[in-house]
């Protein structure tokens, strides 16, 4: 019997990357599954995706924008159920990351998506989630959330070190009442934010990164375990990013 047919879950972040490699590997394992973003155009490639992309529920939310973040949620609730899975992986770089370059305007929208936004959603889901008594939080960190790494700059690391106490925080919380959150913590992986660094990785640099669907297995293995288990953190890296 598979534990996971017709979960309710909802990835945000979902049109990309990590997101919609964890959507598709939750799709194939019967759930019913939301895919929200900012951008319609990459929801509407997500549904042509073969085998999963017709099942997918999609619709566009900001997670910085707390009434949109609301309407979501409510329109999860109305076209498929109470939400059994959330997990976040909405984030954003920019080029210029560095001390000496950064502008405190890009660093705010950094701090707004990779943290606030975050807390955002966690903030709508777990009143209901902790009323029924189970639920499940799957918070997409980095690497650079546990050590500062000058590659990913100043902005990514302080945002990225938020979001992971704001998942450890909510786990604190939240574990009385049968509510679990993972942070979980990738190293280098090919998505389309590598575009963002200043010098672009080339493509046989990409291919030795961690790849959406190792996440999404990871993601799918924590979801599976029984509710006496709880996985507060969880590092993946590719094998020549070892955690030290």
């Amino acid at each position: 019997m598979n534990k996971l047919k017709d979960k309710v879950v909802l990835v945000i972040g979902g049109g990309t990357g990590i997101g919609l490699g964890i959507g598709v590997a939750f799709a194939r394992e019967g759930c019913q599954v939301m895919l929200s973003g900012r951008r319609q155009s990459c929801l509407d490639a997500a549904k042509q995706l073969p085998e999963v992309g017709s099942l997918f529920y999609t619709k566009t939310a900001d997670a910085t924008d707390r009434g949109q973040i609301a309407e979501l949620m409510a329109s999860v609730d109305d076209q498929v159920g109470a939400i059994d899975i959330l997990v976040y992986s909405a984030g954003m770089n920019v080029p210029k990351r560095m001390f000496a370059d950064l502008d405190p305007e890009e660093f705010d929208q950094i701090m707004n998506a990779n943290a606030t936004g975050a807390f955002n959603c966690m903030h709508a889901v777990l009143p209901s989630m902790r009323k029924r008594g189970s639920g499940l939080i799957i918070n997409i960190v980095s690497l650079a959330g546990l050590r500062n790494m000058k590659m990913a700059g100043l902005g990514y690391c302080a945002s990225k070190f938020a979001q992971s106490s704001i998942g450890t925080y909510a786990n604190l919380e939240a574990l009385p009442d049968g509510v679990a959150i993972t942070n979980l913590f990738p190293g280098e992986t090919n998505t389309p934010i590598l575009d963002k660094r200043p010098v672009p990785p080339p493509p046989e640099k990409r291919e030795q990164m961690v790849h959406p669907e190792d996440i999404a297995a990871m993601a799918v293995a924590i979801a599976r375990l029984p509710a006496r288990a709880t996985v507060p953190e969880i590092v993946i890296t590719p094998r020549h990013m070892p955690l030290t």
